[in-house]
């Protein structure tokens, strides 16, 4: 842990030691460090809710002012059950913690002791300022993530080294609620949610839909001029598919599964990989045909937990812009190079610029995770660090754990127009499935020789890029990507009729434009454009009718002055092409 991750640790234990002060009836469970602070969970014999911080956080403070060190005691298991003897959620903890070979040890600061592993400041009292934290929320969780469990009281609390980082991040915090994919996407009416239909299965109105489809179809242009080709597969697969390639194994709890009226098991996709693998291996490959570049962007489905469900972020049904090179050893350059190419260009396009990249790799004390030997993990590796130099990129992030189970990952992080990083593509190489699923070519000896694979999502998932774009431009969409690019609003009735021409040559001219001739005054049908986000209105009125020009609006730009028909034509229709 480093010093900020200690201080957070830390004060996840004074959040305890304050709670079984107010409330000596609670029961403490588990309360780790997080991302940007903390949390600790607990049973309380009475509802606790954010009206109760202020007096939480008061003996917080009061209580940091006498931790002046944590003090470690070893202590066997009969010792712990005795001391935490009426807490069902650390007898739980001490009967696990033998047999993960571990030690049992307790922590005290003040007169508060946990069981805990360390990892905490040295002198909390001199380390932690008493304004560089607060207590952010409270939500429910249930007991160890389970469902069966109990459910029982998360409090987070935020923290940072000073309180200027934590007014910066609470300030980021308020910006990022007024910019929140859910509400901005409910108001421009991009998708909806039913009760009827399930949570975390997004409805896609006609205006997301268009939105969807005009990102995928950015992609296909991008791929298309590096020769991939598109396929399709069904949503469902034989179980035999998945252990093969050795998902079944890793994931089997993860995944939608059927039975069918005649005992075959069956699994809704989470993944396109192995399917795709099959249409690889449907006719003999020599050196000549390689590589080849498969792609699809289709949903795949994931049982997660409900209470892991939010938005557009996290949700059941989603749409991958999937591909699947399968290439020859000499072939991984350029193929990595070509797919981080269009990843730059993607995200150019949306103002994502310097993004960081991680090299995620494998976790050697945790080897049963994945699938194929060592070497072979070691060998993709370098092959991922080699590239990444190679690219220019000194300071990569090296994130051990974080490779998938079938091989180590390039993952791009951006940040977004209100400062927060953001995980979004990804280029994985793999060694292993193909093994798995014996995949060859043919070399220039006429030997058999092993395919690589390169699993490569721009979007990663569609849905969850929503959410992230949403949030970055604030709704404000492009032009070549708005739903409605042009508002053209009559004042009164006796426009519409010229309003009408300027909305069909708008229309003419693949100009997605809306005539807004409802019996409202002007003031309500720009509103309403802005509510919309709009890119751009035309005002037309009696100056407008009688000189056969345009007042234009821009929605980032202000007032523009009047134009022709012909010119706004011609200067949205540059703008869209060049997606400016």
């Amino acid at each position: 842990m480093n010093d900020l991750e200690q201080k957070r640790h830390s004060l996840a234990h004074l959040l305890a030691g304050a709670i079984l002060k107010l409330y000596p009836e609670a029961k403490n469970a588990i309360g780790p460090a997080i991302e940007n602070g903390f949390y600790y969970d607990f049973e309380f014999p009475e509802p606790v809710s954010e009206k109760n911080f202020p007096r939480i956080e008061k003996e917080m403070r009061k209580m940091l002012k006498t931790w002046k060190k944590f003090e470690m005691q070893e202590v066997s298991a009969e010792e712990a059950k005795k001391y935490f003897a009426d807490n069902p959620y650390k007898l739980e903890l001490v009967d696990e913690i033998p047999q993960k070979g571990e030690k049992i040890t307790l922590y005290k600061s003040g007169d508060f002791t946990d069981l805990c592993r360390g990892g905490h400041s040295e002198n909390p009292a001199e380390k932690i300022a008493g304004d560089s934290f607060k207590l952010d929320r409270v939500a429910g969780a249930y007991w160890r993530g389970d469902e069966k469990n109990k459910m029982l009281t998360r409090i987070y609390g935020l923290a940072f080294d000073t309180k200027e980082e934590l007014d910066a991040h609470i300030a980021q915090y308020e910006e990022a609620k007024k910019r929140d994919h859910k509400k901005i996407g409910k108001e421009m009416g991009l998708f909806v949610f039913s009760e009827l239909v399930g949570a975390g299965l997004p409805l896609w109105t006609p205006k997301g839909t268009l939105v969807r489809e005009t990102l995928n179809d950015f992609v296909w242009e991008l791929r298309r001029a590096q020769g991939y080709q598109k396929v399709t597969i069904p949503h469902i697969t034989k179980k035999a598919l998945y252990e093969t390639s050795g998902h079944w194994s890793k994931y089997s709890e993860d995944l939608f599964k059927i039975n069918t009226r005649e005992g075959h098991e069956y699994a809704m996709k989470p993944m396109n990989c192995p399917h795709h693998t099959q249409i690889f291996a449907s006719t003999p490959k020599s050196y000549r045909d390689m590589p080849q570049r498969y792609c699809e962007t289709t949903m795949v489905y994931r049982d997660e937990q409900s209470g892991e469900l939010s938005g557009l972020s996290r949700v059941l049904s989603i749409t991958q812009d999937d591909a699947h090179i399968f290439c020859r050893k000499s072939q991984i350059e350029n193929e990595v190079f070509g797919v981080w190419d269009i990843v730059d260009k993607f995200y150019g396009a949306f103002g994502f610029k310097d993004m960081k990249v991680r090299i995620s790799k494998h976790d050697p004390k945790t080897f049963e995770k994945y699938i194929g030997t060592p070497e072979t993990w070691a060998l993709a590796e370098k092959n991922l660090m080699e590239l990444v130099e190679k690219r220019g990129i000194k300071d990569w992030v090296d994130g051990v754990g974080e490779a998938a189970h079938y091989g180590p990952k390039i993952d791009f992080i951006a940040k977004d127009n209100i400062g927060r990083s953001l995980q979004v593509a990804t280029i994985q190489l793999d060694f292993n499935m193909p093994k798995n699923f014996e995949l060859v070519c043919t070399n220039e000896k006429g030997v058999h020789e092993d395919v690589i694979m390169i699993h490569c999502a721009i979007m990663g998932s569609i849905e969850r890029f929503m959410s992230t774009l949403i949030e970055h431009c604030a709704g404000n969409f492009p032009l070549w990507l708005a739903p409605v690019q042009v508002k053209v609003i009559p004042i009164m009735s006796v426009h519409t009729q010229y309003a009408c021409e300027v909305f069909e040559a708008l229309r003419g001219a693949s100009i997605r434009a809306e005539l807004d001739d409802a019996d409202e005054n002007l003031g309500k049908k720009i509103r309403s454009g802005k509510v919309d986000k709009i890119p751009y209105m035309i005002i037309i009125g009696d100056k407008e009718l009688e000189s056969k020009t345009l007042t234009l609006e821009s929605r980032d730009k202000g007032n523009l002055g009047s134009v022709t028909t012909d010119y706004l034509i011609d200067k949205l229709s540059t703008e869209i092409k060049n997606k400016a």
